[in-house]
């Protein structure tokens, strides 16, 4: 669930260090969560692609 919680923060535009603060964490858990977000949404490392920007528009479009 923490995924989430810091997926839901991203989308309101926080950074890495901004998420850890308001959710009481290390940067390197936010830094772990994120990644592992990015693993089970399958956004690998690709040219051109913000994978924090195509995250927050697949939570987004879950979210409606």
């Amino acid at each position: 669930m923490r995924e989430r919680d810091v997926l839901r923060e991203m989308a309101q535009g926080h950074t890495n260090a901004a998420v850890a603060e308001r959710l009481h964490v290390s940067q390197s858990a936010v830094e772990k969560h994120v990644n592992a977000i990015f693993d089970k949404l399958g956004l690998a490392h690709t040219a051109g692609y913000s994978r924090r920007v195509l995250a927050v528009l697949r939570y987004l479009g879950s979210t409606s």
